[in-house]
C-alpha cells in the first residue's frame, strides 16, 4: 500500500538537508521525497511499504531529532479528461497525416542543388 510520511527533522544548514535526504531516498520502498515546510525542516516520504518508526529512527542517528508529523495512505489522483481541447484534423496538417509504409514520400527541401550546376554536392 502506498503512504505518506511526513517527518520533522532539525536540519539546520543545507549540509544536514542534503544528508537527511541521502537517507531517506537510500530507504527500501521509498519512490519521492521533498522537503516542506516554511523553513524546509520536514521531509515528505511517499513510497509503498515504509515503517516510519524505522526511517526515522535510521535519521535521528545520522542527522539529528526528528518526530513522526503524519502517516497517512496515499490517495491516487484522477486525471481529469479535458473535452475541450480542440483536435487536429488531418486536413489542417500541411503533410499527409498516415503515410503507409510502402509509399515513399517526397520531402522538399529548401537547398535544392540540380538547379545549379557548380554544385559539387550532388
Amino acid at each position: 500500500m502506498k503512504q505518506i510520511v511526513l517527518i520533522k527533522v532539525c536540519m539546520d544548514c543545507e549540509k544536514s538537508r542534503a544528508k537527511a535526504m541521502r537517507v531517506v531516498v537510500g530507504f527500501s520502498g521509498v519512490e519521492s521525497a521533498s522537503l516542506k515546510g516554511d523553513d524546509k525542516s520536514q521531509i515528505e516520504v511517499t513510497g509503498e511499504n515504509i515503517d516510519p518508526v524505522v526511517l526515522t529512527t535510521s535519521l535521528r542517528k545520522k542527522v539529528g531529532h526528528a518526530d513522526i508529523l503524519l502517516v497517512a495512505p496515499k490517495k491516487e489522483v484522477k486525471k481529469e479528461e479535458k473535452k475541450d481541447e480542440p483536435k487536429i484534423q488531418s486536413t489542417d496538417l500541411p503533410y499527409p497525416a498516415s503515410v503507409p509504409h510502402h509509399q515513399h514520400y517526397e520531402v522538399i527541401y529548401p537547398y535544392r542543388c540540380n538547379d545549379n550546376p557548380s554544385c559539387s554536392i550532388m
